[in-house]
């Protein structure tokens, strides 16, 4: 009887779940659609390198939506059962509110698994995976984005005019430069040949020129000077094309934990880094671990004789969410500027709805309402106070 009850309880919470789920991680997703649609047209970037790089964004987004997903999914499961009269039927049968935990906390640790598995093993190879996808594409856009007898002006400082490019593209043959990087001090280079050379290590891409001269002229235009040469390499600045996308992932989010750990115990490290990686440390754990929280809390949240049980469980969800992400980009702050240790920065949301959650489930099986129990002991304190002389 017990497992068709939980059965029941379980599918009620995974159909919400995953729709919460897919609603969330798309809204999410819809903040990139600018710059996706950015990609795709200015850039000459193909449908399924956009596609790749949404895969490979997707386990930021999850990490963020899981716990989300399944607060609210608890809630509204919960409420409907409630707007129902399904609790009372089920308490009248004899089925406890721990009883009733069994399934819920069975998704909690389902979803805490999923987190936690993307938390540590799936975010750090995707940061990384997109900065090499983003520097493939770069080094492509770079490439399709220099044509023959046009000016080009992608790169931050530098204008590029290529006389003949072949039809393979492998290299541009009469080429200019206007190189203005150096203030006060333009060069003009002109060169009979130019390749584009990537480097992925050091993710850096070279316009190798040969059999050319370098042209300047003072800042009075009374100077000239001119430089012969074999071959000259120019890095090109793509930061303008992707400074909106690089810029959003840190180095510490690229670590997995083995790593952030090195990397904290090196000498000579900065207060400031190594707090910045403790923050992260401990995030790996406290984001997965709010996942049971929020389904300990959500549960005696959940039961209520409200009809607005939809929108009531969003209600909800969406201030009990506020108020966890809140307490946490708060400690993160207080963290990253030395006020708090990192431990308790990070871990104090976790304790504070851990806590709730426990004193709502106490009061909840035990059938005490909370408002009720405050005003029974300020009527007790009041009492008290006419009592005494």
């Amino acid at each position: 009887m017990n497992k068709i009850i939980h059965r029941y309880i379980f599918r009620e919470i995974a159909v919400p779940f995953f729709i919460i789920l897919f609603v969330l991680t798309f809204v999410l997703l819809m903040g990139k659609i600018l710059q996706i649609m950015d990609l795709m047209v200015n850039k000459g970037i193909s449908i399924a390198d956009v596609g790749h790089l949404i895969v490979l964004v997707m386990p930021n987004f999850l990490l963020f939506t899981i716990p989300i997903a399944l607060l609210v999914s608890i809630l509204i499961a919960m409420g409907r059962f409630s707007a129902d009269n399904e609790i009372t039927a089920l308490k009248a049968s004899g089925v406890s509110l721990v009883q009733m935990f069994v399934p819920v906390g069975f998704a909690s640790l389902l979803a805490f698994a999923c987190a936690i598995l993307i938390g540590f093993f799936l975010v750090p190879q995707s940061n990384f995976a997109v900065k090499k996808l983003l520097f493939q594409l770069a080094t492509q856009n770079a490439s399709i984005g220099i044509k023959e007898k046009v000016f080009n002006a992608d790169f931050k400082g530098i204008l590029i005019y290529a006389d003949k490019i072949p039809v393979d593209g492998e290299y541009m043959e009469g080429v200019l430069i206007s190189d203005t990087r150096i203030i006060g001090e333009p060069n003009t280079i002109l060169a009979k040949k130019a390749y584009l050379i990537a480097d992925s290590k050091l993710m850096i891409v070279k316009l190798r020129l040969e059999n050319g001269s370098i042209h300047t002229v003072g800042p009075d235009l009374k100077n000239y000077r001119k430089v012969d040469f074999t071959s000259y390499d120019i890095n090109l600045d793509l930061s303008t094309t992707f400074k909106a996308i690089t810029d959003e992932h840190k180095s510490s989010t690229d670590m997995t934990l083995t790593e952030l750990l090195a990397r904290m115990k090196k000498p000579g490290m900065k207060d400031a880094d190594v707090r910045e990686l403790a923050i992260e440390v401990h995030k790996k754990f406290s984001i997965p671990l709010s996942c049971l929280f929020f389904g300990l809390l959500a549960l005696p949240l959940g039961i209520t004789s409200h009809r607005a049980v939809k929108s009531r469980g969003f209600a909800v969800g969406i201030i009990i969410v506020s108020a966890y992400y809140l307490l946490r980009i708060g400690g993160e702050a207080l963290v990253e500027t030395g006020r708090l240790a990192p431990a308790v920065g990070v871990w104090t949301p976790n304790v504070f709805f851990a806590v709730l959650g426990i004193l709502l489930f106490y009061l909840s099986a035990k059938e005490i309402s909370l408002f009720q129990k405050i005003a029974a002991t300020l009527r007790k304190s009041r009492t008290n106070d006419e009592v005494s002389p």
